[in-house]
């Protein structure tokens, strides 16, 4: 066997070791059906900040990172873990948010202000699914499985439960995914950090889900962004039909100031300890 055949058979080799390796893990494939202009969600539906870079209620901790409980849909779902063990457990802890409750873990992507607090999660509850994009990497992968969860890959727009959808991988050097509510107001999408862009997230979202945007909420990257492009950005956020906004996180304080100064009413804060109720 020469250098070149050698070669081609390990290319072989290895690229079937890699599609047996992508087939070990289930893809979360419910398709996105039967949203309308005027169905959604039929009662109130919770969203409880666990960990943020801002605190709203005294007694629990702030740091750098993100993490949300959404309750009120037929499941329960965690929505990233922020950065420190110690700190996501306090706070949810203290929040007195039952762990047995949570049916789905979803990471936004894979950066550890957002998935470092899963070994302090996996004490109180596992042998759960945890939605991530494909592209998170392999070790990435294999490491929630040694958490005892079953990692659900997510590829396209899919139903998680009624009237929560994920938005989809979005392919960026960073890929990450958004969580899709659908109200009968429109569709209210929560970020972790948009790394793909915040506009270009909305423009796909309302692109694939057919429907308004209502509200829009969570990090939003903007840190370096100038007044000239945070007004543009502003701009085009209206401009798509988006009613309510809440930036927190990554986004930037003085990016928020504009964010807040520009809905005035429309904008809320997020912030440890706060609960949005959605309706």
């Amino acid at each position: 066997m020469n250098t070149k055949q050698l070669l081609s058979g390990l290319l072989v080799l290895i690229f079937s070791q890699g599609c047996i390796q992508a087939q070990d893990y289930k893809f979360l494939t419910e398709s996105v059906t039967g949203i309308t202009g005027n169905n959604g969600i039929e009662k109130p539906v919770a969203i409880k900040v666990i960990y943020d870079n801002y605190v709203k209620v005294d007694g629990l901790k702030s740091d750098w990172g993100y993490s949300i409980v959404i309750e009120g849909l037929d499941k329960e779902i965690l929505f990233d873990t922020g950065t420190n063990p110690e700190v996501f457990e306090s706070n949810f802890r203290i929040m007195g948010i039952d762990p047995a409750i949570i049916d789905f873990l979803v990471f936004s992507h894979e950066h550890g202000d957002h998935t470092g607090g899963i070994p302090a999660f996996v004490k109180m509850k596992n042998d759960i699914p945890v939605i991530i994009p494909y592209s998170f990497s392999g070790s990435f992968k294999k490491r929630m499985v040694g958490f005892g969860l079953e990692p659900l890959l997510v590829k396209e727009p899919a139903e998680i439960c009624e009237n929560l959808y994920t938005s989809g991988e979005f392919e960026y050097q960073i890929p990450e995914q958004a969580l899709v509510l659908n109200t009968k107001k429109g569709l209210v999408v929560i970020t972790g950090c948009a790394h793909p862009g915040i506009i270009e997230m909305l423009k796909q979202i309302k692109s694939d889900f057919s429907k308004n945007i209502y509200i829009v909420f969570g990090g939003f990257h903007l840190l370096q962004k100038s007044d000239k492009e945070m007004n543009e950005i502003i701009s085009q956020m209206k401009a798509l039909g988006v009613v309510k906004c809440g930036a927190t996180h990554c986004t930037g304080d003085k990016q928020i100031k504009m964010f807040r100064d520009a809905f005035g009413e429309n904008y809320f804060e997020l912030g440890v300890g706060n609960t949005i109720i959605i309706n």
